[in-house]
């Protein structure tokens, strides 16, 4: 019988232990919280507010039911997003910005109070429209085109210091994608078609020139080779026609010799030569 109450004592000594224990490990479980690389913490106090100190990597200590804290990831991050806008000339136009970008970790308790966690999803698509939008009106639709680095240039700086305003930072801005409405592409194709036919059409006007120019030089040439001739005739009398007369003449023989087809017959007499008049 006292062998009985011993165990029992004994299991009822474990069993408090055991669950003091455990109520002491979930005590400190709770006044626990681990801030990984490239994170920060921020406090919420449910006397005093959120606390203006950021909490920096590493195991921390808190007071539970207290206090809680949130984590923010202060590693840099791509966000892409898309907007049409109106060029200086009324055409719509397609941009596609990417940005990389990482709050201020000094402000993270004031970004916490006023945007929250998702910070950057509020904020970047609406002031990246916005810089876009404006900076775009300043250009031509062709000046997108030709002057895209100074465009560039000009989204980066705007955009970078409207971010300023709300203590994020960015490391790049880009624009990764532009492209035109149907119609201004429409109106391209067709510029282009009638260029190419501009520069056909003075292609056609060289040659007629060119063509004018060549005829006039034959001409004149042919003027000056017959004026020779008539000096020449004048001067030696018709002999020399008569020469190129007799050149041209054994030309023709000389042509007719060599065809195999070709026949001679006597200017007079019988044609039949092989016939006798009687039989």
């Amino acid at each position: 019988m006292g062998s009985n109450q011993v165990a029992v004592s004994f299991l009822t000594n474990i069993a408090r232990a055991a669950f003091g224990l455990g109520v002491g490990a979930t005590v400190l479980n709770s006044s626990l919280y681990t801030v990984d690389g490239g994170e920060r913490a921020v406090l919420f106090d449910r006397f005093r507010g959120v606390i203006d100190d950021t909490v920096g990597e590493g195991t921390h200590f808190l007071v539970p039911w207290l206090q809680k804290p949130f984590i923010f990831d202060i590693r840099t991050r791509p966000h892409t997003f898309s907007s049409v806008s109106g060029t200086k000339d009324l055409q719509m136009v397609h941009l596609t910005l990417r940005v990389l970008s990482r709050p201020e970790v000094s402000r993270l308790p004031y970004i916490f109070k006023n945007l929250g966690l998702e910070y950057d999803e509020k904020v970047l698509p609406s002031i990246g429209n916005e810089v876009m939008k404006a900076v775009v009106a300043q250009f031509n639709a062709d000046q997108l085109l030709t002057e895209r680095p100074q465009v560039s240039a000009l989204v980066r700086e705007s955009l970078i210091r409207r971010a300023k305003d709300f203590n994020i930072v960015l490391d790049d801005v880009a624009i990764t994608h532009l492209s035109y409405g149907a119609e201004f592409s429409k109106a391209v194709e067709q510029k282009q078609v009638a260029q190419q036919e501009a520069e056909r059409s003075k292609f056609v006007v060289m040659k007629a020139e060119q063509e004018r120019r060549a005829a006039i030089i034959r001409a004149e040439g042919e003027s000056e080779s017959a004026k020779l001739i008539s000096d020449a005739t004048a001067a030696a009398g018709m002999g020399l026609i008569e020469l190129r007369r007799i050149e041209a003449s054994r030309e023709v023989a000389s042509t007719l010799a060599k065809t195999p087809n070709v026949a001679y017959l006597p200017k007079q007499g019988n044609m039949l030569l092989a016939l006798s008049p009687t039989r």
